[in-house]
């Protein structure tokens, strides 16, 4: 509740938790956050409906913010709501792009299995010995059973299963996951190691299902280390103060440059040569379901790790 100098009158815990400040006594004290923000509340009057966003340690925040009036003891004040809309976009964003998969997958599919099919049934054929076309439909064939093993990848993204929560301790599962990682993936230059997880600290959710994510976050830091001496992979589980369960992984690997990690939860995009661009936003998509959230942590200074993060509420 904000009178028409900035001052604040009134403001609830959550609020600013949403905000991530302990004190917050003017709409000036904002700037610490981010400079749109203090503006937009500055100018806001009652009947405005705004959309901010702004990063903080925590990650980038989506607010939407409703501005109502109300006139106490002859002063006009404002009331301003605030709502936490990262996961509605992100869920948007997601069916989004979990409705385009479906329909690429389905056209693909349906004109890449004849041509498969039909290519094999001529390789059958008499007079399929001529070495020109021999080679022509076998060339044939094997790219479109290749493609087609391509797409049915990109289908686990559509057709995840559903997740079976359970109850399971952070600390073993993490050492599991770091022992998994580093026989797959042996780098005697990467050190990987846990660096907070209390023994007591557990999560409910699909055991098999994180495990997938943390799988491939851990594989990711291994491959954009690479060879580098000196590679560092570190983890910390925690309580946060919201009570949510919170898991690290960071590595000291190149930085994601802007551009890139603005698109990394995208299907199909992916920095790798080799790559398929399905990895990150199969992991988000599992924290989706899994009522969570992996968000990767914005760049503070030069030379700060990589850090991407599991929550769960």
């Amino acid at each position: 509740v904000l009178n028409s100098k900035g001052s604040v009158y009134q403001k609830n815990k959550e609020a600013m938790n949403l905000l991530g400040l302990d004190v917050l006594t003017h709409v000036k004290q904002l700037s610490r956050i981010s400079d749109e923000l203090m503006t937009a509340l500055e100018k806001a009057v009652p009947g405005d409906k705004l959309q901010i966003q702004f990063n903080t340690e925590r990650g980038t925040v989506h607010l939407a913010l409703r501005v109502s009036g109300i006139r106490i003891k002859d002063e006009e004040l404002r009331i301003i709501a605030l709502s936490d809309i990262n996961r509605e976009l992100d869920e948007r964003e997601i069916d989004s792009w979990i409705r385009l998969t479906r329909v690429l997958t389905h056209e693909i599919m349906n004109s890449l299995t004849p041509v498969t099919s039909l290519s094999e049934t001529l390789l059958a054929l008499p007079g399929a010995e001529n070495e020109e076309m021999k080679q022509g439909l076998e060339t044939i064939h094997t790219t479109g059973k290749g493609l087609i093993n391509f797409v049915m990848s990109y289908r686990k993204l559509t057709r995840l299963p559903a997740p079976e929560p359970s109850l399971f301790y952070v600390l073993p599962f993490l050492e599991r996951m770091i022992k998994l990682a580093q026989h797959q993936h042996p780098c005697p230059n990467i050190t990987l190691s846990i660096l907070e997880a209390r023994e007591d600290l557990i999560v409910f959710a699909d055991e098999n299902l994180i495990a997938q994510v943390v799988t491939n976050l851990l594989k990711n830091a291994i491959q954009a280390i690479g060879a580098a001496p000196d590679g560092r992979i570190t983890i910390k589980a925690y309580c946060d103060q919201q009570e949510s369960i919170r898991i690290e992984i960071a590595n000291n690997g190149p930085a994601i440059p802007p551009d890139a990690a603005e698109q990394i939860f995208v299907p199909f995009f992916t920095t790798k040569d080799e790559g398929s661009g399905i990895g990150l936003s199969l992991s988000k998509q599992i924290m989706r379901l899994s009522g969570g959230t992996l968000t990767l942590l914005p760049y503070k200074e030069k030379g700060q790790d990589t850090i991407f993060v599991l929550v769960f509420n």
